[in-house]
């Protein structure tokens, strides 16, 4: 029999405070723990929710040194961006903090010097690389060379971010200081590590003997990583942001950012109520941490051996972590800045918070990486929050406010129909909690939708527009019955869709209801008034999703440019003078241009290089049609050997260049010159 708690402990993965927060990151983690924080509050349970920026480590001091800016600078900015879009779209955390603030400062330091006090960490003096020009050790991130996988020439010290690699600073081919440019030096440090090891027993009895219930995709992680067998983990780093280890002679050296911000979710609850030690060492706490699979090891193997190792707290019952979400088929990127930004979309869609929940629940990476795109957004409002929810709740309150002026009718003689309606309305109840409770969020939210797919079914099948021409009375029945539904709806989609749940009670003329109501066919009593029915959803045409499509569009040719800026062609063997002026290269004009049949690239253009009219045959076919080709000025290398293509002759050479994007620009004087001038 599964154990009873008196209280929960929620926890949501800090979002990293260098950039805002995207619908990777909400489909993942936020949307999840809201559903699942908002579904026990409505169940009356003893809920706190923690969350907050995470503001230390490399990639924020990084930002900050291109920016031009100080590191808080950067987590001032994004900490705001990040906690107001959270706000904006419901996300309803009891407490979003920082790992800046002073009380973590205080709780971090404090933690790490117990353990060190009773020599829970080992220390250990290694050789790692020093810019010399910087007078700085150079964290991994600030290690940049060739990847020895794929050659790319501008791999980091700890990932290649083009094969996406996992590497380690001595694997780079040519490593050079991301900060100098110089050639790094290797220079002694001493640094404090967590002997993992030491802990895989406990590990391997607590989550492989223990938690055999977990998510498949959690427990195969962690038993891979068990059998593999763990290593002693760096738990300090020299760099000057971050919290300073609390020992004596560790000046220039913080606390590994790993290690510093799980320990955010225990300061952020010290800030949210003094009672902070019931919901973190209490044993009738039950804490669930939501996070991405990328954060697995941290919450189910570190995170546990550092509290384990301190002694006194609880540990997690569950770490539902989900998979990753793509976005129109291609892997979300915050350096390409590949991604739906959630602060974009709010001020671009208004009104819409709830759409974007419900397509991210619906579409949720639960059990493997999954999929975004913009016309299945679309789709799924349409076709089922516009045409399935919002019209019934619509009709059900239209036909009130017809017939009977918004009072609720009563209830009268029950058909065997009806009866089988209300127990199907009844049984939902079970199936959707049982969802929840069990981290399955997109089932969850079809029972949910059910409600509403049931409510269209009763109406389309006792056609009350029908019936009220003869057995007025019959309809009394149908349109209460209809409209209990609606109330139950308002329970039901609460977690999901809070926003569209507190506009169909306003509809309704009704306070919020708790979870025991679910199911009930009396929550709305019969003489009741009922407000002004509205539209719950509108459609979304095509316009506003091509709009978002050519904003993807041109991210994506933003990033070939920037790719094929950092991709220069090396320089070619040095020659002389002499050799260059060998070439002989003038303005022309295209005076005829055809395609040469039977051919792709090839066109046949006749040019008057001032000195003669020839023919050229040129590859361009692709990139030009004939008629934007002809009165162009180009320029053409007329002095080289004819060369037959396809049965013409061509004399000649019409100069170019290659773009961003891969097409060709036809080079040229900027003003009109005369034909035949020599270039040089």
């Amino acid at each position: 029999m599964a154990k009873e708690f008196k209280r929960y402990l929620i926890t949501s993965a800090l979002p990293y405070a260098n950039g805002p927060v995207h619908i990777g990151h909400l489909a993942g983690v936020y949307v999840p723990s809201d559903i699942y924080t908002r579904y026990l509050r409505m169940r009356g349970r003893d809920v706190v929710s923690v969350c907050g920026s995470d503001e230390h480590g490399v990639p924020i001091t990084i930002k900050a040194r291109k920016e031009g800016v100080s590191p808080q600078a950067v987590v001032d900015r994004y900490h705001e961006i990040i906690k107001d879009s959270f706000s904006r779209l419901g996300i309803s955390f009891d407490i979003y903090s920082r790992t800046s603030s002073p009380t973590h400062r205080v709780t971090a330091s404090d933690f790490f010097r117990k353990l060190y006090d009773e020599g829970k960490f080992i220390e250990r003096t290694s050789m790692q690389y020093y810019d010399e020009e910087a007078g700085t050790f150079l964290a991994d991130r600030y290690i940049v060379g060739t990847c020895p996988r794929c050659g790319n020439d501008r791999a980091y010290g700890d990932q290649c971010e083009k094969c996406g690699s996992t590497l380690s600073p001595d694997e780079l081919i040519e490593p050079r200081s991301a900060v100098s440019g110089a050639v790094p030096v290797k220079r002694e440090t001493k640094h404090w590590y967590l002997p993992l090891d030491k802990y895989e027993g406990f590990l391997r009895r607590w989550i492989l003997e223990g938690h055999k219930e977990w998510k498949s995709n959690v427990y195969g992680q962690c038993k891979s990583w068990l059998d593999l067998g763990l290593q002693p983990r760096a738990v300090s780093r020299d760099l000057d942001w971050g919290i300073p280890v609390p020992v004596e002679g560790a000046e220039g050296k913080v606390l590994y950012v790993w290690f510093d911000a799980p320990i955010g979710y225990i300061s952020a609850t010290k800030d949210l109520t003094p009672d902070w030690e019931k919901y973190w060492k209490d044993g009738d706490t039950k804490m669930v941490h939501f996070i991405g699979k990328d954060n697995i090891v941290f919450h189910c193997i570190v995170f546990p051996s550092m509290l384990e190792a301190h002694g006194g707290y609880i540990l997690p019952e569950n770490v539902p972590a989900n998979e990753f979400l793509n976005l129109e088929g291609d892997k979300i990127s915050t350096s390409r800045n590949w991604a739906v930004w959630l602060h974009e979309y709010l001020d671009e869609f208004p009104g819409k918070e709830d759409v974007l929940r419900y397509v991210l629940c619906a579409n949720a990476p639960e059990t493997k990486d999954n999929d975004f795109t913009w016309r299945d957004f679309q789709a799924r409002n349409n076709n089922e929050l516009v045409a399935i929810l919002g019209n019934f709740v619509n009709r059900a309150l239209v036909l009130t406010k017809k017939y009977y002026d918004g009072v609720v009718p009563a209830c009268g003689e029950l058909t065997d129909y009806d009866r089988a309606t209300i127990a199907e309305i009844g049984g939902i109840k079970a199936s959707l909690e049982a969802d929840i409770e069990n981290y399955r969020f997109r089932e969850a939210l079809k029972d949910a939708m059910n409600f509403a797919r049931i409510g269209n079914k009763y109406l389309a099948d006792t056609e009350p527009w029908k019936v009220v021409k003869n057995d007025p009375e019959r309809v009394k029945t149908i349109l209460n019955i209809a409209l209990q539904i609606t109330a139950n709806i308002t329970v039901a989609i609460e977690p999901f869709m809070p926003f569209s749940a507190d506009k169909i009670l306003k509809m309704l003329n009704l306070e919020r209801m708790s979870w025991d109501g679910l199911g009930s066919m009396s929550l709305v009593a019969s003489g009741h008034v009922i407000g002004e029915p509205a539209l719950l959803f509108e459609k979304i045409e095509d316009d506003v999703i091509e709009a978002q499509l050519k904003k993807l569009a041109d991210i994506k040719a933003a990033n070939a440019a920037a790719e094929a800026a950092a991709h220069v062609t090396a320089q070619k063997e040095e020659i002389v003078f002499d050799d260059f002026g060998k070439m002989d290269i003038r303005v022309s004009t295209i005076l005829a241009a055809e395609k040469v049949a039977k051919t792709k690239k090839l066109l046949k253009l006749t040019v008057d290089t001032g000195i003669d009219k020839r023919t050229i045959v040129s590859g361009i076919a692709e990139h030009f049609s004939p008629e934007e080709l002809v009165g162009r000025q180009v320029l053409v290398l007329v002095n080289l050997a004819p060369r037959e293509l396809k049965g013409i002759t061509s004399n000649g050479m019409i100069l170019m260049a290659e773009d961003a994007t891969g097409k060709l620009v036809l080079l040229g004087p900027e003003n009109k010159v005369n034909g035949g001038a020599i270039v040089g």
